[in-house]
């Protein structure tokens, strides 16, 4: 098919009017690009379309060229090649990654200022909205005062963080802030943002929703057929600012789902099968999109649990089109029938409304039986670790066997907990959260871990006393459905009291464990573990204490809690004894599915919906006291240590200069495989004794008021210190430390990271990273090349990158680079002592070239060898070039609006 020109595609062609319960409204026909020869829509996937809609409607002949619509509609021979932009209708935020964009927005609106130019002109273009949903902690727990104890605590800690985000909502317009205790982002997306047909009254069009979101776990959305994924905070400023998203074509791999669940398994079963199953296939960088039977057997909750875990499965999105499920949802969560009968109309007419009979074509096919899932949890430190709960027990007795190889005999400690004495012991659970985005999306998973509460009440059973338990839904209405259905005093007696609406455990806010446990545990070498209703259980994260981390589903979370231990076969073991000394098992706690699915039905309604979120953009008492100056640009406090002016624009030019080879550089960290962005960014507490808490005291913060990482990430000199210093890192250059250590070559001292990069940067020595596989995996952490980025740090060097991470490092002007295939650091003889020189960046960079590097041993002897430059596309090359992202943006402003 020959390639139409600028002057031949015309874009009005493919726009026709329709009537809505809002009048009439301009949309893309889609079906009319199929009528004209251009290519057949109906074979190309579900998310390509919407994909395409998108292209079709941004065509300007600048950003979005006539060649763009071709490259998506010859999807099966372009993908994983061409570059497109793509156009979000908005974004979402939470608050750890809002309020750095925050400050970043707020600094480039005194740079332009510098220039003269108005510094109103850095504003959102689109809507953003925030949701301060990561900073609530689980101080308090086990009582009717924890949620307001622990609200009042967090403003406390973020009283200063808050009112830099009140000022932005006053500051900027299109932005709107909702404050603490409303909810998860990702719950309050699902159930009260996301039309997943969006009707733009100002210009009346109506067009496919979609968003990035600066959080991973944006994907929950596609469960509701909505287009969108989790990016980095340093690429959503660039698209709040009207830049487009550059992004290369991606591979689609179908996943087909037949069958049904089997009786006892949840959802969460599900998800974690799922992940184990596409992470060993191998879908980073690409869309996964679900069809099939099973498919109609998933509620639109089932589907956003399993949407939610596409970055634990490594793919950019995990897609479900929309089909009746879909309307059903929208009705039921409130949205109202005339929209819901608009968007069926809208999709049904548009070949974007999924029938069973459809099957587009995919780049490549999984086939997954649901019939085939039995009871799991993961672990003890990767959400892909699925270990089949028959069995737990012996597996999980190894992972103690091996960790105790090396250390003695098994460790059991007797303390006494309110008189009563306990013992821990290798496998004591010290933390068992109901949490997380991840499963409180659902009803149904929510409702079963209040009927098992009950149950377990009924027996006479109790959670054991050195067991911290924690209650966070992301939704107020989970906490409705439990009242009307008579559940609350039982997962009350249970002390799963609400504990706060926010993300909590699975971000590393546990708290503090229960004293007594928490003095063993620092004191003595315990395996002890965590077991939370989250996606994320990586190594250090969920509390410092605690050696293994384990996922489950929040009944077993509580079964779990009521045996106290990690090591037992919840199938065949008794959880306790009842008052009469009787065994109690899990089958005669666990609801059955009819009766979850028909308590669900009885107590959810649209109501309920309705009011919970009327309100969503209003404060407390607490967040109407906060007072904020109204201004354009930001009042910086010399004083504070939340919010500091970023140093990422000083000594700014409109002129960026060209880049040069990397010479002479020495090796900062050498990450292990696996390394994950928490490794990189901690966002847990800051610990007295670490770089970062000593910084903070010496400035006059009191120990207990150190707070987070996660919320000191306005403060780029906390975050520095922080960078790598998480407790369970292990850089390859010091492997018989844990922390953020490093040896600094010149000298050969082993030293602290920060204070290793200070020194190389007094001597004018760049840096560089060493990594393995999978680098920089997990959350959608900018800190996590912030920091290296003000470390000095001018390279990385990794097997392969997760899709995020590596987009951050480019946005940052970092330059990620990957071993050729089958080589690695091992491999070619490297041990990290050596100096280095990247050749082949001065003389100019294309997408994916090869550089050499040459690396220099002390004796002299010197390794040569080829990495690929994985800057993919045109544009990161030009972000590359500038310095990052929001410089290219910065600079492309200036010159748009300078007198």
């Amino acid at each position: 098919m020959a390639k139409m020109t600028q002057k031949d595609f015309h874009k009005q062609d493919f726009i026709k009017e329709v009537e809505s319960y809002k009048g009439k409204l301009k949309i893309v026909d889609l079906p009319r690009l199929t009528k004209e020869g251009l290519g057949d829509v109906s074979v190309l996937p579900f998310s390509i379309r919407v994909l395409l809609e998108n292209i079709v409607r941004n065509h300007d002949g600048f950003f979005v060229k006539d060649e763009d619509i071709f490259t998506v509609l010859e999807w099966e021979k372009k993908a994983g090649e061409k570059e497109i932009p793509f156009h979000p209708a908005r974004v979402v935020m939470q608050d750890f990654t809002g309020v750095p964009a925050i400050v970043d927005l707020a600094t480039m609106r005194d740079a332009v200022k510098e220039f003269g130019v108005d510094p109103s002109v850095i504003n959102p273009k689109i809507p953003v909205d925030l949701i301060i949903d990561h900073s609530v902690q689980v101080d308090y727990f086990g009582t009717e005062y924890a949620y307001l104890m622990n609200i009042k605590k967090e403003y406390e800690r973020n009283a200063e963080r808050y009112r830099l985000l009140k000022w932005g909502q006053k500051a900027f317009k299109n932005l709107h802030v909702s404050p603490p205790g409303k909810g998860i982002i990702h719950q309050v997306n699902l159930e009260y943002l996301a039309k997943v047909i969006w009707i733009n009254t100002s210009n009346s069009w109506a067009y496919p929703d979609s968003l990035l979101g600066t959080d991973s776990h944006t994907t929950m959305i596609n469960g509701l057929g909505v287009f969108g994924w989790g990016v980095g905070g340093i690429e959503a400023e660039a698209v709040i600012l009207g830049q487009p998203y550059y992004m290369l074509l991606p591979k689609v791999v179908g996943v087909k789902l037949e069958g049904e669940l089997p009786e006892g398994v949840t959802t969460t079963d599900l998800v974690l099968y799922v992940t184990e199953k596409l992470r060993k296939h191998g879908v980073v960088g690409k869309f996964v999109e679900f069809f099939g039977p099973g498919v109609k057997k998933l509620s639109v909750p089932d589907r956003a649990t399993l949407a939610n875990m596409a970055p634990e499965y490594g793919a950019t999105m995990g897609y479900f089109p929309v089909d009746e499920a879909t309307i059903q949802y929208l009705i039921g969560t409130g949205r109202g029938e005339d929209h819901a009968r608009f968007v069926e109309k809208y999709t049904k007419m548009n070949n974007l409304w999924y029938h069973l009979e459809e099957t587009p074509r995919y780049t490549e096919l999984v086939v997954i039986d649901l019939g085939d899932v039995e009871p799991s949890i993961a672990g003890p430190s990767h959400p892909e670790d699925r270990i089949p709960l028959r069995e737990a027990r012996e597996r999980i007795r190894k992972i103690l066997e091996e960790y105790r190889k090396n250390k003695g005999s098994l460790s059991t400690i007797e303390i006494e907990l309110n008189g009563t004495k306990s013992t821990l012991r290798d496998g004591t659970i010290v933390l068992a959260g109901v949490t997380s985005c991840t499963n409180t999306s659902n009803p149904a998973l929510m409702v079963a871990a209040g009927l098992l509460a009950k149950k377990a009440v009924e027996k006479g059973l109790s959670v054991k006393p050195w067991v911290k338990t924690s209650n966070a839904p992301g939704s107020r209405v989970v906490t409705e459905l439990w009242k009307k259905l008579g559940l609350t005093p039982y997962l009350e007696a249970l002390r799963y009291h609400v504990t706060g609406f926010g993300c909590t455990v699975c971000i590393g806010n546990s708290g503090p464990l229960i004293k007594e446990v928490e003095e063993v545990l620092r004191n003595n070498d315990v395996y002890s573990v965590t077991v939370l209703s989250g996606n994320r259980n990586f190594s250090g994260r969920i509390h410092p204490l605690a050696r293994g981390n384990f996922l489950a589903s929040p009944p077993l979370v509580i079964a779990y809690a009521l045996a106290g231990r990690i090591d037992i076969d919840l199938l065949n073991e008794p959880l306790g004894k009842d008052p009469n000394g009787n065994p109690v098992y899990l089958k005669d706690i666990w609801p059955k599915s009819e009766e979850v699915k028909k308590a669900v039905e009885e107590a959810l309604d649209p109501k309920l919906f309705m009011e919970k979120y009327k309100n969503i953009f209003e404060g407390d008492e607490h967040w109407e006291s906060l007072e904020v100056e109204e201004s354009v640009t930001y009042p910086w406090d010399e004083k504070s240590t939340y919010i500091k002016k970023p140093p990422f624009f000083e000594g700014f030019k409109l002129e960026p200069e060209e880049p040069k080879d990397i010479l002479r550089a020495r090796v900062l960290v050498w990450a292990p495989d696996r390394t994950t962005t928490d490794h990189i960014s901690p966002a847990g507490k800051i610990n007295p004794e670490s770089k970062a808490g000593k910084y903070l005291m010496e400035k006059g913060v009191s120990p207990h008021l150190l707070n987070t990482f996660g919320s000191r990430r306005g403060n780029h000199e906390v975050m520095m210190r922080g960078t790598f210093d998480n407790p369970r890192f292990r850089n390859k250059l010091v492997s018989e430390k844990e922390g953020a250590w490093t040896i600094f070559w010149p000298t050969k001292e082993v030293m602290h990271i920060y204070d290793a990069s200070q020194k190389y940067k007094e001597m004018g020595i760049p840096t560089i990273i060493i990594g393995g596989k999978q680098y920089g995996m997990g959350s959608s952490r900018d800190w996590a090349a912030k920091g290296p980025y003000l470390l000095g740090v001018k390279a990385v060097i990794a097997e392969d990158y997760e899709r995020i991470h590596r987009s951050n490092l480019v946005g940052m002007g970092i330059l990620p680079l990957q071993f050729m295939p089958g080589e690695n650091a091992e491999k070619l003889g490297l041990d990290g002592s050596e100096e280095y020189d990247i050749i082949g960046i001065s003389e100019g960079l294309t997408p994916n070239k090869k550089l050499l590097v040459r690396a220099r041993k002390e004796d002299g002897k010197v390794i040569e060898f080829n990495v690929i430059v994985r800057l993919d596309t045109p544009v990161e090359i030009e972000y590359y070039k500038h310095g990052g992202i929001l410089q290219y943006v910065l600079r492309k402003i200036i010159r748009e609006n300078r007198k």
